[in-house]
């Protein structure tokens, strides 16, 4: 028969599984073919939403300036290539998984580290937010009565995909492998299948809102000059979303098979060339299928019901033109591809989020809980942490897209641009030790590829914080700040805590003597356990102390006391008030005015029941007095339990439920409620 501690697990084992042993760490390593499914979905499910981002900027003037997206996506393409190729850089030289922190810390110092990790811990945050809310946007494109749901789906897959996650690496992997492979596939064959119709046959691409017009929104009809260039680095800045997700690799490089280096290289490599390649081909798609996306829907002159309904996505207004309307298989094929890849690409952020704060928190800038791996070897508590601040982003925001990716990618881009600097001196200082001809090659081209891509980010970054900074960018400026006081906090009090526990003299030199205290409300077996106890201890001096609250009771105790004939002398302390613990303190730290050097022990008896509902029927004397005497100096509470019957037997295997067995109390079976006997 289970017992109750089994029953209280189901629910964690039914989530989590079995419980992996500490030795079997290694089996959790990622070979490229699941690593590139875990690292790289966030960037590869960024084409779903990269392009109607650029799309939505463009058209605030209506129709006029959509000649500029090709140029603009070949700017965003180029870029994408540059970063990957500079993280193939840093991959390589720092393979032990701390990514663009690492880099700072070990070039730039800490103040460039902490600012990079509180931007990378606000941008895994987003990435959950705007991935889930995108992916909810596509459910509801394929069925649009689910709208008025829409919250409700997008909190539930967070508690999914962290119930996924907390199962472990592996699993997670073997999980999201199949989504990514499928939206790669759908994607790539609508591409391809697109552009043959719309080059080779008389059957054209026309997406359902080619024949709509747009209404341009104030201040938008007559753009020239400075205006437009700001327009489109607007524009531009929207579809660096595309870039989200390359560092997690560089943060994951621990999570792949030896050699992790040259692993997590050559998935870099293949994500940014799916990557590139996607996004050109929506982005060239849309614009020959003439897809109509606006900020607003009531905007599109021909969008009858928009009021009522939401405007469909641009992947699915592609995906029904290219195969034939959204009754088709291949719509609802790569519908439900796009939105599992673009609810999976947030495990990027689960895997990503909890290696980043498991290294701060080696680093003892982050709680040392971040450290601790779970059951399945994952490090549950970064992931809870992520869960729950993406469920209150998705909350607050209301799960809207738009609302949300006005403050993403400024993390991405500030952690890009110091970690690409970053490299640049650490290849100088390879240089300088560097007498090899050949090797000092090797390390100028990759120290000129570091410099490439710290200037191109750089630039992105300054365009992303001056054109978005009143649409939401302000709230990460702020946010961010925030975080590197709070992570300069926490590695001031372990610093602090480190030095005072150093080992001195003090430390070594036994007490005077020691003073033994039991505490006493009545004359019963607890009272004469603890007394037991405190006299084997054989103390230098030891006192049976009670607090007079009530004479009557008083009476009773010190007859008791005589009738049972115990050997300590009571102690009584007076109390008008009728309060317990401030006498009982004052008294102590008298002892220790009167002799420093003195080592006062209080032993505190209480008794242990098993119902919580039993807990309500007693006060909580010992929880007072422990938090109180636990700040005096050179003071120890002894806590000296008593079980009663409902208590005996509950932790154990073998289910008695009738009360103790012989020598069960002698042998201190017991649980640890903290409930005592005194007062």
């Amino acid at each position: 028969m289970p017992s109750l501690s089994d029953l209280g697990q189901l629910p964690k084992r039914l989530v989590l599984g079995r419980p992996i042993r500490s030795d079997r760490a290694g089996e959790s390593l990622l070979p490229k073919h699941l690593a590139l499914p875990i690292f790289a979905s966030d960037p590869l499910s960024s084409v779903a939403y990269a392009t109607q981002e650029v799309l939505i900027v463009l058209t605030l003037a209506g129709t006029a300036f959509l000649f500029l997206a090709p140029w603009l996506a070949v700017g965003v393409v180029i870029l994408l290539v540059t970063v990957v190729l500079s993280y193939r850089q840093v991959v390589r030289a720092y393979p032990s998984g701390g990514g663009d922190y690492e880099v700072a810390i070990k070039n730039h110092g800490r103040f460039a580290g902490l600012t990079v990790a509180s931007a990378l811990l606000v941008d895994y945050v987003l990435t959950v937010a705007v991935s889930v809310s995108a992916g909810t946007d596509n459910i509801i494109s394929a069925f649009p009565a689910l709208n008025e749901h829409r919250m409700a789906i997008a909190l539930g897959l967070v508690a999914i995909l962290a119930a996924a996650n907390l199962r472990g690496l592996r699993e997670s992997g073997k999980t999201f492998a199949v989504p990514t492979y499928l939206f790669i596939t759908g994607i790539m064959v609508m591409i391809v299948t697109g552009l043959i119709r719309y080059f080779f046959t008389d059957d054209p691409v026309v997406a359902e809102s080619a024949g709509w017009s747009i209404t341009p929104e104030p201040g938008y009809e007559n753009l020239a000059g400075l205006a437009l260039v700001f327009f489109a680095l607007r524009a531009f800045a929207s579809g660096c979303t595309a870039l989200t997700g390359v560092e997690a690799i560089a943060n994951g490089v621990p999570a792949f098979r030896p050699p992790k280096g040259r692993n997590a290289a050559t998935t870099l490599a293949l994500m940014g060339g799916i990557a590139a390649t996607m996004f050109a081909g929506v982005t060239a798609l849309a614009l020959l299928a003439d897809v109509r996306y606006a900020e607003h829907p009531c905007d599109l002159e021909g969008f009858t019901n928009c009021e009522t309904e939401p405007q469909r996505t641009v992947i699915a207004q592609l995906a029904a033109a290219v195969f034939g309307g959204d009754t088709s298989v291949g719509f609802f094929y790569v519908q439900a591809a796009t939105a599992l890849i673009l609810v999976l690409a947030a495990n990027t952020a689960f895997n990503g989020f909890p290696l980043l704060g498991n290294v701060l928190a080696q680093d003892r800038f982050m709680p040392r809980q971040l450290h601790t791996r779970g059951d399945k070897l994952a490090y549950s508590n970064g992931i809870l942490l992520l869960a729950g601040a993406a469920i209150l982003l998705i909350w607050a925001f209301d799960a809207d897209v738009n609302r949300l990716i006005q403050m993403y990618i400024v993390g991405v881009f500030t952690s890009f641009s110091i970690g690409q600097w970053g490299m640049v001196r650490h290849w100088n200082r390879e240089l300088r030790a560097e007498t090899d001809q050949a090797v000092r090659r090797r390390i100028r081209r990759s120290q000129t590829i570091n410099a490439v891509g710290g200037s191109l980010t750089s630039i992105v970054l300054l365009i992303i914080i001056v054109t978005k900074f009143t649409r939401g960018a302000w709230l990460v400026l702020l946010v961010m700040p925030v975080l590197f006081l709070l992570m300069r906090a926490i590695n001031r009090h372990y610093s602090n805590v480190s030095e005072q526990l150093v080992p001195d003299t003090d430390a070594r030199m036994l007490p005077s003597k020691v003073h033994a205290i039991v505490l006493v409300s009545k004359v019963h077996k607890p009272t004469l356990r603890a007394l037991a106890f405190a006299r084997a201890t054989r103390p230098d001096v030891l006192t049976a102390l009670t607090v007079n609250v009530d004479d009557a009771e008083l009476r009773g105790l010190q007859s008791d006391w005589e009738r049972y004939d115990i050997p300590v002398p009571l102690t009584v302390l007076e109390s008008p008030y009728r309060e317990i613990t401030r006498p009982v303190v004052d008294y102590v730290k008298a002892i220790r005015r009167r002799s420093p050097r003195e080592l006062v022990v209080v032993f505190v008896p209480q008794y242990v029941v098993g119902h919580w509902w039993e807990n309500l029927l007693h006060n909580q004397s010992a929880l007072r007095l422990r938090a109180r005497l636990q700040f005096q100096p050179g003071v120890m509470i002894t806590t000296v339990p008593w079980q009663l019957e409902s208590s005996v037997g509950r932790d154990h295997d073998d289910g008695r439920r009738g009360g103790p067995a012989p020598g069960d109390l002698r042998r201190g079976i017991t649980d640890d409620a903290d409930v005592t006997p005194y007062g």
